[in-house]
């Protein structure tokens, strides 16, 4: 399903060339949940950014259902962005003049299907039936993090990626959130693939890599603690 080939990315900073990214290669299969940890600036979030298509490296391709998107002209990429793929942010981004509602249909309408009644139903599985014409600023942090996941969802992607989607929740709720998450993957038969600094997290996943020092390796449950 998803296939990264030497993947490399780097930065010019103070006049000094820092390569974040060294000649990544890894694949995930259809329907796996996929943990990638590693220190804070160690270029986790480049790395989902280059494989979610909201951004190019500077070298190496990622290839979705047989399709090169590194290449793609940015009309291209759009659509399979908005056919294939669903994004949850660490810092929910949702529009803040949306209702909770709005907030879910903005991709459908994009797509030109628009649909009150899946975005309410979705929401409604979600525990927020009640909170449809809640703007983002009368939602607890978890509420919102359930609008941003329902929004991921809601133009069926195949691929759900997920950027620390527990870093601005407490560990109750976090805890919450990913329960309704992994629910919501496994039951739509979705890949996700996560973004976390949480090994608690990453331990529910099928497969974990580590990044450092610009590079990816898999690791076991027993080497997130090394």
């Amino acid at each position: 399903m998803i296939k990264v080939e030497n993947i490399t990315k780097s930065f010019i900073q103070n006049s000094h060339k820092i390569e974040i990214l060294k000649s990544i290669s890894f694949s995930v299969n259809e329907g796996e949940i996929v943990s990638i940890i590693g220190p804070s600036g160690s270029g986790k979030s480049t790395l989902l950014s280059i494989i979610s298509g909201m951004d190019k490296p500077d070298e190496g391709s990622v290839i979705i259902d047989e399709q090169e998107i590194t290449k793609m002209d940015e009309e291209k990429l759009c659509k399979i962005r908005n056919q294939k793929i669903g994004v949850i942010f660490q810092a929910f981004e949702l529009i803040q003049s949306f209702s909770a509602l709005e907030n879910v249909m903005l991709p459908l309408d994009i797509a030109m299907k628009k649909s009150k009644e899946k975005s309410t139903e979705l929401l409604g599985t979600l525990g927020l039936g009640e909170r449809l014409d809640h703007l983002p600023k009368m939602l607890s942090g978890g509420e919102q993090q359930r609008v941003a996941i329902a929004r991921a969802l809601i133009n069926d992607p195949k691929i759900i990626f997920a950027d620390e989607p527990t870093g601005n929740l407490d560990v109750e709720t976090g805890s919450k959130v990913i329960e309704i998450l992994f629910d919501l993957i496994k039951k739509f038969q979705k890949t996700l693939i996560i973004i976390t600094h949480d090994n608690s997290l990453a331990k529910k996943s099928d497969r974990i890599f580590r990044l450092k020092n610009g590079q990816l390796k898999e690791i076991n449950n027993e080497e997130l603690y090394i």
